[in-house]
């Protein structure tokens, strides 16, 4: 069992296939063997981390920051940044990417000469690159926000149970990555566009990260073909303007924008481009949605697509009472996944009877891009602000939904969305108002 499924409904499911209870005296002298055979502890690169998460799980570990810390800045700090780890952090995180090599695999017939001493297959060519290697290459910052498909799971468990780890509102961060394109790093390999791979077959690229379970499989995922067409997808090396953390994938990691954070490998060590998507668990038979009417033993996995592009989603941060209690302040956040843009907000205080648009903000406070007309990919959050007047003294409900450029708008209640595994929650979200502080779930 990984850490993750030490939960009472998997003990429930567990205790239907018991046949019996081992002896004692046995399972003492076992135990006793396994410690004298012991391996070393899988989770002895855990970084020292920011006290202020309310943390999740410890292993592995995962962590998200209070609500009004996350909307107060448009780059969220990387230590507050949210934490969403599988598997233990691996050695390669704490270590100084000397001996860091990353391997790239092309099928052949289109591949470029190999690198690092080895020497093409039939099948395949395999190049082999220091971080050097791809530092060397055009360096680009651009900014992304990162989502958990599982954001907003526990509001989604309390309309009805769902399995999976607790998220509240906050499994969301974003960030200005610095690295080099992918499209650039085939290119310096020999590697033809996206269409001539398209051409050869090629319908996936398969990432696989150096976190490991205690058997040696490691975590992996993949993105279609196509998200590579945009040129925006980064093996990136820097976080806000310093170097990757070790939670957020040091010394290098996968940031595909637009996409589910499922499939921003961290650790990356392994690049493959393939006709068909990965075969990790993580990407066959987990981050799919279901009907509301699937349970947990119904769920077709093979027939479920994987998670890609999230849905148009918002939430409140932080509400404000005014000293007269005639009003409130609220704040939050808004994203969508694509790189569609947030086009509208709109934020009532009564429960969803009135509602009015909030004030945009996008980098450094601007008024973003395509609320002004401009056609564009935004692959960064959008934060909001809106005043509102209450309809009792100190007393209301903020209520939020967000708008993209595609008119796509998020749903009013859970029971549409709601599935199994309590993933892409993005009912309108509610927060009760009594006073002041910050949003509770």
């Amino acid at each position: 069992m990984y850490a993750q499924h030490r939960q009472a409904y998997v003990y429930e499911v567990l205790e239907e296939m018991r046949v019996g209870n081992l002896d004692a005296a046995g399972v003492a002298a076992a135990a006793a063997a396994r410690a004298a055979d012991a391996k070393p502890d899988a989770y002895a690169n855990e970084p020292t981390r920011w006290s202020g998460f309310a943390v999740r799980s410890a292993k592995p570990f995962n962590a998200e920051p209070p609500p009004g810390v996350l909307v107060r800045t448009y780059h969220t700090p990387n230590e507050a940044f949210y934490v969403r780890n599988h598997l233990p952090v691996p050695a390669v995180a704490t270590a100084d990417g000397a001996d860091y090599r990353l391997s790239i695999r092309v099928p052949g017939g289109v591949a470029g000469a190999p690198r690092g001493g080895v020497s093409p297959t039939d099948a395949a060519c395999v190049h082999t690159l220091s971080l050097a290697d791809v530092q060397a290459l055009p360096a680009v910052t651009l900014t992304a926000a990162v989502q958990c498909a599982g954001n907003r799971r526990t509001e989604m468990s309390g309309h009805r149970a769902v399995k999976g780890g607790a998220w509240d509102a906050c499994a969301i961060s974003n960030a200005a990555w610095t690295g080099a394109r992918l499209t650039d790093v085939l290119a310096s390999l020999g590697v033809p566009d996206v269409g001539a791979l398209a051409a050869a077959g090629v319908r996936h690229v398969v990432f696989e990260g150096a976190d490991a379970d205690a058997e040696g499989g490691v975590y992996g995922a993949s993105i279609p073909l196509d998200v590579l067409a945009a040129g925006d997808v980064l093996l990136a090396w820097g976080m806000n303007g310093e170097p990757l953390p070790a939670d957020h994938g040091a010394p290098l990691r996968v940031v595909a924008p637009g996409i589910v954070g499922a499939r921003n490998v961290k650790w990356v060590t392994s690049v493959a481009l393939s006709d068909e998507e990965s075969h990790s668990h993580w990407q066959r038979r987990d981050y799919k949605g279901f009907c509301p009417s699937v349970c947990l033993e119904d769920a077709d996995y093979d027939s479920a697509p994987s998670i890609q592009e999230l849905p148009i989603t918002s939430a409140v941060g932080e509400v404000a009472v005014s000293a007269d209690g005639r009003s409130v302040t609220a704040r939050g956040y808004a994203y969508a996944g694509g790189g569609r843009p947030v086009v509208r907000v709109d934020v009532s205080a009564d429960g969803g009877k009135t509602w009015a648009a909030a004030d945009l903000a996008g980098a450094d406070g601007q008024v973003p891009a395509a609320v002004c007309g401009a056609r564009y990919r935004d692959y960064g959050w959008t934060l909001w602000s809106a005043t509102l007047p209450l309809p009792a003294p100190g007393r209301g409900e903020v209520v939020v939904k967000a708008v993209d450029s595609s008119y796509n708008v998020q749903p009013e209640g859970l029971a549409g969305v709601w599935n199994v595994r309590g993933v892409l929650n993005n009912a309108w979200h509610r927060v009760p108002v009594g006073g002041e502080g910050e949003a509770k779930e």
